[in-house]
């Protein structure tokens, strides 16, 4: 049988032939489908492959790897992505509008093997773990991109504009046509997967002090498919025993902060939910996010019982559909009432690549605990030729405390070529707009921002791949425009090497009028009213396919009538491909006339992986500021596909306590889950 093979460079020399060739074979049975590839490359000694966790960014950023996304609906829009590397590490995905849901899992199986002209793959897919129209011969939308990491190179299966960068594979509208493939008739399609968890606990901060409180618990999932298209979603007691702690982040502004969603009964279908442009699992400044699962079993930095839950997800006909309905209990510890939360979207697909859709959330009571919270919005997103796109939004909330300046509106337009760039964005949140299932930075603004850059790519053969000068402005002001709030002008300077390192060197200058007095720090003060400070900062960003790599950054400029130092590293080090390290820190040194204070942090990630299926981290984090030391220790082994059992330990600790800091809290639990399928 013939390969696919004449792959296409995407970077760094757009459509011309691959450099090291690549071949694809794609097969099926009666239950699963096949995809084999033989990946040759004339500097075998040279294959990055270093990455073995689950789902490991890494696998993208350090390793060569081989990626798959499959538009099962071929509606050149959404897909589910596989990809490995050359030792068989697993990560999947679900791609929704050429947007990636990281944390998406499925059922599949991969086996990898390094040979002298390269490395081979083999992955086997289950029928069950995708979706489609219907039973019987298909018809899918394919593309299938290599990096080569002692080259970077990024070649794809067809030609994809470098503008696209990283999200170029998730880009359907420009993928290949599958065809031959025939799926079986539909089985009943049904998935159980219950659990059972154990957990000891301590907590000596808490309202009412406890010590070693055992406690067990068990609940089920259950996945049943509508159609082969549309798929319902029921959660009883659902437990999150096994998330790992948020990263910490200073926070030297007045708004609040963004964490991801970790939990994976959310992350299924997530992308559906998007709404405006904006993605429910990034924060993007500050855009409004109208449905953010966060706010679902967790309050006060507290987690609270999800007694039980629905969701629908999925496309019939023409429109993505996703709707949700979740029941939590009370925790008086987190302020929490018993509550229920819903959401509706709709989305309809129209010309090649846009849509057209409407959102609708709910929360009874409200946060206020009596009462309820509604919020409601239309959306489009239009996108022409390859690189022009126009996000349009209007949202309004209903909560009976706040009545009038509730609505909020978007208009945004984006040319994204690989040469030039061009944005334009126009944002408004009145006073009153409270989507209490969603997330909000702030209030009562709008926001006008500019954006243009240039970004030549230089002739083969140098150091450097390209350079780029970009310019930002944001000018906000209240809601009604009377009022400057804040004005922030940037300058960018960066070199793109042709090793993958980058340089960048950033000079900003800003006006902010803060309203009310600010506590910026323990004892620390800053007074209302105008501030303008300038700050220069500069970024030297490893190649992520180095043994050692990672972010070194450090800048310096005014601040609140004062001064702001502050240097930081994110980086890793690969010792083995079964053990990495990841170390963080931030530092600052503020200087101000109502007080100096610093604002620290530190973190270590060290992560042991015998095999892709099995692995254990320890996360430490330590904030002088706050006198706090958490650590978390966690375990995970897939001892069959999508069962998976998890032993985590957890403790916060008090360091200004003499001696070794004193326990503030600690857990441990043991979950076990087991996948059944019919």
């Amino acid at each position: 049988m013939p390969p696919i093979d004449g792959f296409i460079q995407q970077l760094p020399v757009e459509g011309v032939p691959a450099t090291e060739p690549t071949e694809i074979w794609i097969f099926f049975d009666e239950d699963t489908l096949y995809i084999s590839a033989r990946c040759r490359d004339s500097q075998p000694d040279r294959i990055a492959a270093n990455e073995l966790r689950r789902d490991n960014n890494n696998i993208f950023f350090v390793n060569d790897n081989l990626s798959i996304a499959l538009d099962t609906f071929y509606d050149q829009r959404n897909a589910l992505f596989f990809q490995t590397n050359a030792i068989g590490a697993m990560r999947d995905q679900a791609i929704a509008d050429g947007t990636f849901n990281v944390n998406w899992n499925t059922v599949w199986d991969v086996r990898t093997s390094r040979v002298d002209a390269g490395y081979t793959v083999e992955m086997a897919i289950p029928f069950k773990s995708l979706r489609y129209r219907a039973p019987g011969p298909q018809v899918w939308g394919i593309n299938i991109r290599r990096q080569v990491k002692s080259k970077n190179e990024t070649s794809t299966l067809t030609r994809v504009p470098a503008s696209y960068g990283g999200n170029g594979v998730a880009q359907m509208a420009v993928a290949a046509t599958l065809v031959g493939v025939e799926t079986p008739a539909r089985s009943l399609n049904l998935e159980f997967k219950p659990y059972a968890v154990a957990s000891l606990t301590t907590d000596r901060v808490a309202r009412v002090p406890f010590s070693n409180d055992v406690s067990a618990d068990a609940g089920i999932d259950v996945k049943y498919g509508l159609t082969r298209s549309l798929t319902a979603d029921l959660t009883v007691n659902t437990d999150f025993a096994q998330v790992e702690e948020d990263q910490q982040q200073v926070n030297l502004t007045r708004f609040n902060l963004f964490f991801p969603e970790k939990r994976d009964f959310f992350l299924e279908g997530q992308g559906i939910f998007d709404f405006g442009g904006v993605s429910g699992q990034r924060a993007s400044g500050v855009n409004p996010i109208l449905f953010f699962s966060r706010r679902i079993g967790l309050s006060a930095g507290q987690a609270v019982p999800v007694v039980a839950g629905g969701r629908v997800t999925g496309k019939a006909g023409r429109f993505d559909v996703g709707a949700l309905a979740i029941a939590t209990d009370d925790t008086p510890s987190a302020g929490a009432a018993k509550t229920t939360f819903s959401a509706l979207r709709l989305r309809r697909n129209i010309l090649r690549r846009s849509s057209i859709g409407m959102i609708a959330t709910g929360r009874w009571p409200a946060a206020s605990g009596r009462d309820e919270n509604t919020a409601a919005g239309a959306d489009a997103d239009l996108r022409f030729f390859d690189n022009v796109q126009a996000n349009l939004y209007w949202a309004r909330t209903a909560s009976p405390a706040r009545r009038g300046r509730d609505t909020s509106y978007r208009a945004r337009f984006d040319y994204a070529g690989d040469r030039y760039g061009l944005e334009a964005d126009r944002l408004v949140v009145e006073s009153n707009f409270n989507p209490e299932v969603g997330f909000v930075r702030r209030t009562d603004f709008a926001l006008n921002s500019a954006t243009a850059r240039f970004s030549p790519r230089l002739r083969r053969g140098r150091a450097v791949r390209m350079l780029t000068w970009q310019a930002d402005l944001e000018y906000v002001t209240d809601a009604a425009g009377d009022v400057l709030e804040d004005r922030v002008v940037t300058g960018r300077f960066g070199v793109e090497f042709d090793s993958s390192d980058e340089v960048t060197l950033l000079l900003t200058r800003q006006y902010e009028r803060l309203p009310a007095d600010f506590t910026i720090a323990p004892g620390v003060v800053v007074p209302s009213g105008p501030y303008s400070y300038e700050t220069v900062r500069a970024t030297y960003r490893l190649g992520q396919q180095r043994a050692m790599s990672g972010d070194l950054s450090a800048s310096h400029g005014s601040f609140y009538g004062g001064t702001r130092t502050s240097a930081g590293y994110t980086g890793r080090l690969g010792l083995s491909p079964h053990f990495t390290l990841e170390p963080i820190v931030t530092l600052n040194w503020v200087s101000l006339p109502y007080g100096d204070f610093t604002a620290h942090l530190g973190g270590l990630r060290a992560s042991v992986t015998p095999t892709a299926r099995l692995s254990f981290s320890a996360f430490s984090q330590f904030n002088p500021a706050a006198r706090s030391l958490t650590s978390s220790v966690r375990m995970r082994w897939e001892y069959v596909p999508g069962s998976e059992l998890f032993v985590v330990y957890g403790d916060g600790r008090d360091t200004a306590v003499g001696g070794f800091p004193g326990l503030q809290n600690r857990s441990v639990a043991v979950k076990m889950t087991r996948l059944l399928r019919f």
